[in-house]
């Protein structure tokens, strides 16, 4: 029987989690365009616990969407603990302009930034999201080894807006990256397979990335 890829070991598990939710993140931002950044802070005492934020950001995202017209739109956001005693904040990512005014009208509890993601000459959409996606992704990292209450998410996405999984079949490896980069229209820009991780304990895997 295969083992999974933590085995017995829990921070091998934990790290391997974390990967793994690092990715969502990065592929629902990318695919969704999320090139604008925004952080929402507390004033005062701050706010320290997380069950509560979730209320005030879920509540916001709706202020907000009902601010804007109504329409549903793609977010993610990522809680943070201050390094001091301020509690929570947020990092959050949404892919098209949106009046600050408006940002600070539906949050109402403290400070907000936002600010669209100056990359070098000639990046597109694609481009910026990706380097929110990073962004983010190392927040959602980070909370691994931050305080947490079981059963909270550790960042929450619009829902309707995931990516659409795509399942192909094949015989041999290259049959599938065939088939794959047929459906992605070019070859992956970067490729990782399990035989090039040593002490790798689960089944052959392959991982790509599309430009």
């Amino acid at each position: 029987m295969q083992r999974s890829p933590g085995g017995g070991d829990p921070e091998r598990s934990r790290e391997e989690a974390a990967r793994r939710a690092a990715r969502k993140v990065r592929r629902y931002c990318a695919h969704n365009r999320l090139n604008r950044l925004g952080t929402l802070t507390y004033r005062g005492a701050g706010r320290h616990d997380p069950r509560l934020l979730r209320r005030d950001v879920a509540e916001f995202f709706r202020s907000l969407r009902d601010l804007l017209g109504g329409a549903p739109f793609a977010y993610l956001w990522v809680p943070e603990w201050h390094k001091t005693d301020h509690g929570l904040h947020v990092h959050f990512a949404v892919g098209r302009f949106i009046p600050r005014g408006l940002i600070e009208r539906a949050w109402g509890h403290g400070f907000v930034h936002i600010k669209l993601l100056s990359p070098p000459s000639g990046a597109t959409t694609r481009d910026e999201a990706r380097i929110a996606g990073r962004y983010l992704s190392k927040y959602v990292r980070k909370s691994f080894d931050a305080r947490r209450i079981a059963g909270l998410h550790r960042y929450e996405v619009a829902q309707g807006f995931q990516p659409e999984a795509l399942r192909l079949h094949g015989r041999t490896v290259e049959d599938v990256m065939a088939q794959a980069a047929e459906a992605m229209g070019g070859d992956p820009a970067e490729v990782w397979t399990s035989d090039e991780a040593i002490g790798w304990q689960g089944p052959p895997a392959v991982w790509a990335m599309w430009p």
